[in-house]
């Protein structure tokens, strides 16, 4: 037996609430994290940061008023299941309308990282772009034809069909994406030292930023398939997940790719995942920050320290996106 209308909205007020206190701490560590860095990055990311809060937020304040007509105001009147059945409320079209927006937006982001990683090339970039749009505004249609529906009306099957093909697409992005992300890394770094036993915190944080989003929307897909009314908590909840997702990948960058030493052989992969966020796929060398000394035939000591200014001829990384 399915969960009631009432207490899956329930529910996914609950759970809305629960993930965005979590998104809402990484939130603030996030830009505790970018005031640290440099003015380029603070203008990239934490405009990005603090739009997909204010959305979740919008949001969940709108989840709030519905439960708080639902469960107190006309309770008594309408009832909680048939107020959360009228898909023409517009409360019910904003948070759906919200739902998009957030939803597109970190597909935007999720497009613009495979973007730089292969070197701003706009021959792969404009197809994603051109689908983005295309699911943008499937999704914005299904909420206009939401607004045409009687107060007690089910979706009509061209609605249905649209939404299925929002759902299926905005998980496509999110896979193909992060698949080409990956395999960008793994065929510009493989032969670097360490192989693939660096490259693996790279894809730690580039598959499980993608893996926790994709399957969100995965599970959202197959409630509305299977007609559960479980499809009502995944879309409050995806909301916050998606600023979730987007916090993770700067603070994972920041506190555990190659954070737990300061050697060289830490120093490579994160390099590697900071040439993420710039596009640039460059070769780092570590250079010793004390003076070496090295004697030869005639027991004449040398110093070397110039080498710490780059006059060996090797390329120094320049990568500036250090997390």
């Amino acid at each position: 037996m399915g969960i009631p209308l009432d207490k899956a909205s329930f529910l996914a007020l609950f759970l809305e609430t629960l993930f965005y206190g979590v998104f809402l701490t990484l939130y603030w560590l996030t830009l505790f994290v970018l005031s640290k860095k440099t003015d380029i990055q603070r203008q990239v990311l934490t405009p990005v940061a603090t739009l997909l809060l204010c959305i979740a937020t919008a949001h969940l304040v709108i989840d709030f008023v519905r439960g708080l007509e639902a469960f107190v105001v006309k309770v008594d009147t309408i009832g909680a299941d048939t107020y959360y059945s009228n898909l023409a409320s517009p409360l019910d079209l904003a948070s759906k309308a919200l739902y998009i927006t957030q939803t597109t937006l970190a597909d935007g982001v999720v497009v613009w990282r495979c973007y730089v990683l292969n070197g701003k090339n706009l021959l792969l970039t404009i197809p994603g772009c051109i689908v983005l749009l295309v699911n943008g505004a499937i999704g914005y249609y299904v909420v206009w034809s939401l607004s045409r529906t009687g107060p007690l009306s089910n979706v009509s099957d061209a609605a249905s069909a649209c939404i299925t093909t929002f759902y299926t697409v905005t998980m496509f992005i999110s896979v193909t994406c992060t698949i080409s992300i990956a395999w960008r890394i793994y065929t510009t770094r493989r032969f670097m030292p360490g192989g693939l036993a660096a490259l693996l915190p790279v894809f730690i944080v580039v598959i499980e930023s993608g893996a926790l989003y994709a399957t969100s929307v995965l599970a959202l897909l197959i409630t509305f398939l299977i007609g559960s009314n479980g499809e009502y908590i995944m879309l409050d909840v995806i909301p916050p997940i998606v600023g979730i997702t987007f916090c993770l990948i700067i603070l994972q960058v920041h506190f555990h790719v190659g954070g737990n030493s300061p050697t060289e052989q830490s120093s490579e992969p994160r390099g590697m995942i900071t040439s993420l966020f710039r596009g640039r796929v460059t070769r780092d060398v570590g250079f010793s920050m004390e003076p070496m000394a090295v004697h030869i035939t005639q027991e004449t000591e040398i110093d070397q320290s110039d080498m710490m200014g780059g006059k060996n001829n090797q390329p120094v990384s320049g990568c500036i996106f250090q997390l």
